[in-house]
């Protein structure tokens, strides 16, 4: 009963939600439309990498490389191609889950640390290729002016397409990650040498599992690139990888919305605090500082544990 209790008020609790950012634009300066929809990219973003290292275990150092990858295609299709719009926005995601599967071919027979830092050296080696390929990437200086379809040229339109193709994606993702391959992949996390011996290819659903994360993560490439109008070599850069990777810390690794709730308090912190320092990484770090030593499951999978038992059926003594 409390289970089928807690269904229908999750159910609810998206609903609303989904009505609230709906109407949102018809309220807010244009600032707040743009600031919200900068929240929907990174927070898509943070919640494809928690696939692979929440749910999966996996050291994943560098995934800002598929984003990166997801935006320059974006953006390169719709520039140098007179392709239409729509193939764009599907070549854009296919190719950082390309890349993906590359990297994980060679990453993939490592584990734990090293698995990590291999994924950073290539992932360097993609940024480094973007960096001075000035005359088809634009170099350091990124690509400017692109032109964004009519149809979600504007701030407010560029905020519901964001919105909605979020609000997919999250669906997507949530559905994979409690399928039998997600659970297959907990286990994974869990015991990978009870998984490999009981019959699964644990390599095969790592890799798997990778693929599928890059492949959101060019989703969020692509929706930066709508939202922004350009692109830029640091989207790419091992530091901004990092960001991400306190964002699934910050909110709670180990639960679903997490990352999500991360990634608002960072891009937050970094608005509201960067008007009047420059030096909002040192916020940040101090926030951080506090938060491993009393919050070391992060913000929501605090409540989340903190909560948990309220909803159980109590045990009646029969004695």
């Amino acid at each position: 009963m409390f289970k089928g209790l807690i269904n229908r008020f999750s159910f609810s609790f998206l609903i609303g939600f989904t009505i609230l950012f709906l109407i949102l634009p018809h309220f807010l300066p244009r600032f707040y439309i743009y600031f919200f929809s900068l929240i929907f990219v990174t927070g898509l973003l943070a919640t494809s990498l928690n696939m692979v290292l929440g749910y999966g275990g996996m050291y994943q150092f560098h995934h800002a490389v598929f984003y990166g990858v997801g935006a320059y295609t974006f953006a390169l299709m719709l520039i140098k191609t007179n392709l239409s719009p729509i193939f764009a926005f599907i070549a854009a995601p296919i190719a950082s889950a390309i890349i993906g599967l590359i990297m994980g071919l060679i990453c993939v027979r490592l584990s734990k640390l090293y698995f990590g830092m291999l994924q950073i050296s290539l992932g360097s080696l993609v940024w480094a290729i973007v960096f001075r390929w000035y005359s088809f990437t634009g170099g350091d200086n990124g690509i400017h002016g692109i032109p964004i379809p009519s149809i979600i040229s504007s701030t407010s339109k560029a905020y519901y397409f964001t919105f909605i193709i979020t609000l997919i994606s999250l669906i997507v993702m949530y559905m994979i990650v409690n399928s039998p391959f997600g659970r297959i992949f907990q286990a994974i996390r869990d015991n990978p040498e009870r998984s490999e011996a009981i019959g699964v290819n644990v390599k095969r659903h790592q890799l798997i599992g990778l693929v599928i994360a890059a492949f959101f993560g060019g989703i969020a490439g692509t929706l930066f690139v709508v939202v922004e109008g350009s692109v830029f070599p640091d989207l790419m850069f091992w530091t901004f990888s990092l960001e991400i990777l306190i964002m699934c810390l910050l909110g709670g690794w180990f639960t679903f919305l997490g990352p999500f709730l991360g990634a608002s308090i960072i891009v937050t912190l970094r608005t509201v605090i960067g008007i009047y320092t420059e030096y909002w990484t040192l916020v940040l770090g101090i926030i951080l500082m506090l938060l491993i030593f009393f919050l070391p499951e992060g913000v929501l999978g605090y409540f989340t544990e903190k909560y948990k038992g309220r909803f159980k059926t109590p045990i009646v003594n029969k004695e």
